[in-house]
């Protein structure tokens, strides 16, 4: 009986070898289908959230005033108005910030805030420091349970007066607008907790008993 070549010898015996003598390349495009898979489906995984953030960002935005998503309007700072209020007393200003408190009177509602920076869109950064306090009056009567404390809020009217309050034993001059324009912002989203395990040193060689290793009936193509 006459031998078979070597080439194709090796190759059966082995399946390591092609006819030509060449390494085969079956495993590495193994790994590249898998860690490409494991991709896309995070990707996958991540597309409807991202979706749903925009769509509801865009929904909100188109919920808030146009006096408060109004970048022109000039607003002096609350320490400039605690300053020099005869200057500023009438002018119309876009303030906002967290709550701090809500009072109740017979016609119209004080709420107490801590002001913020705003963004181009008026909304407060509720992680910069504060810029000082203000009260503004809502008309009507607004739940405190609707406008809990540290909400942001935003409001745009004119400057009314000055009041002193005292907080804790210090007399503070709390600059008042008469709100006719505002916004209760959202609460932003939680931000979802991130295991370790979806970081791609775990996919896909986290172990030869979960991996692509595992047999046809596993990765790539649970």
């Amino acid at each position: 009986m006459s031998a078979a070549p070597a080439s194709t010898a090796i190759r059966d015996a082995g399946g390591a070898v092609d006819s030509a003598g060449a390494p085969d390349a079956a495993p590495g495009r193994m790994a590249d289908r898998v860690s490409t898979g494991a991709l896309m489906h995070r990707l996958r995984s991540l597309r409807l959230p991202i979706i749903a953030l925009l769509v509801l960002g865009g929904c909100a935005t188109s919920r808030v005033p146009e006096a408060i998503r109004d970048p022109a309007l000039p607003s002096p700072a609350v320490t400039e108005v605690q300053q020099r209020p005869e200057t500023f007393i009438g002018q119309r200003v876009r303030w906002g910030g967290s709550i701090l408190d809500v009072h109740n009177a017979r016609e119209t509602t004080r709420i107490e805030i801590l002001a913020k920076p705003l963004n181009s869109s008026g909304e407060p950064d509720d992680t910069s420091r504060g810029l000082g306090r203000f009260i503004v009056e809502l008309p009507g009567f607004k739940d405190p349970a609707e406008y809990p404390k540290q909400r942001r809020l935003t409001v745009v009217g004119p400057l009314a007066r000055m009041e002193t309050r005292d907080v804790g034993d210090y007399p503070y001059p709390y600059p008042v607008i008469t709100a006719d324009a505002w916004y209760l912002w959202p609460n932003p989203p939680p931000v979802a907790p991130v295991s370790p395990y979806d970081y791609p040193w775990y996919r896909p060689w986290y172990g030869p008993w979960y991996g692509p290793w595992s047999g046809p009936w596993y990765g790539p193509w649970y």
